[in-house]
């Protein structure tokens, strides 16, 4: 049976008063395929997990597990093996660890370690496909935070390496950085930031990975042509280095970069007047 959120907790986040949200899903790729969700904002102190029936389609809530009352989770990865779930906590200001079950897929806690300073706000997490590295955007940080897992726990560990997505000596409380991502060769990160004035631009920021995950350097770190709005979203090409795409909704556009000899080469944008585009880029081949 899946634990059940108190009736307030229940109530308040259903409220039309509350500003709580549906922010992130997560697909499982392995048996029994199991999407994962996350609430945000206030009253988002549970994850839910979701079956699927034969055809992939949603079946039931079949667990929702606890994080903490503080709790507004906005992103998640899996280790490579599917066996570790890895939650970014905006406003509890941690990295949460969760053990999937193998034949039910429920999640059951391991351990939650805090960001690196009060007040950096993970956002997002990716994972290398080495499964020895984790990366977490810090959105108030303005910054990636590197983490090597613990062979025994699976825990992450901060290694005291951190990089910068914004300019350094510009007011971080100008921006937000928004998400990451490894290349589907796992030798680049790509990470972005935005403004929070149509005034200012965003950032867009790549690393070079070392084999095992540590990152090596940071290539660049070049202003977006916008503030990105409510996204600056970069989507990686999920079978080549070479494409990369990048929203924003600040004017509705979604552009494609050329990633080549570690440099980045706008070749196309596309805008759409209409309200809301464009937040993410799907790949579809």
């Amino acid at each position: 049976m899946p634990h059940i959120p108190s009736v307030d907790t229940v109530a308040s986040a259903s409220s039309k008063e509350s500003n709580t949200r549906a922010i992130f899903l997560l697909a499982a790729k392995k048996p029994p395929y199991n999407v994962y969700g996350n609430p945000f904002y206030k009253f988002a102190g549970y994850g839910n997990v979701f079956s699927v029936n034969k055809d992939g389609g949603m079946e039931a809530n079949i667990q929702n597990y606890e994080y903490s009352p503080e709790t507004a989770v906005h992103g998640m990865v899996f280790d490579p093996t599917e066996t570790y779930l890895y939650s970014a906590d905006m406003w509890g200001n941690k990295i949460w660890t969760h053990k999937k079950d193998s034949e039910t897929g429920q999640l059951t806690l391991v351990d939650s370690v805090d960001a690196p300073a009060p007040g950096d706000h993970p956002r997002w997490v990716e994972m290398h496909p080495s499964g020895n590295y984790l990366y977490a955007l810090m959105e108030a940080g303005n910054r990636i935070a590197v983490y090597v897992i613990d062979e025994r726990t699976h825990v992450p560990v901060f290694t005291q390496h951190t990089y910068p997505l914004v300019p350094p000596g510009l007011n971080l409380k100008m921006y937000r950085a928004d998400v990451t991502f490894v290349t589907q060769s796992g030798k680049y990160l790509f990470a972005t930031s935005r403004a929070n004035s149509f005034d200012l631009t965003g950032y867009i920021s790549a690393f070079r990975l070392n084999p095992e995950g540590s990152i090596d350097r940071q290539l660049f770190l070049n202003p977006t042509p916008t503030s990105g709005g409510h996204s600056n979203a970069v989507s990686p090409c999920p079978w080549t280095d070479e494409w990369i795409a990048l929203t924003d909704d600040e004017k509705g556009g979604i552009e494609i970069y050329r990633f080549r000899d570690e440099l980045l080469a706008r070749v196309a944008r596309l805008e759409v007047k209409d309200p809301g585009f464009c937040m993410n880029a799907i790949w579809y081949d």
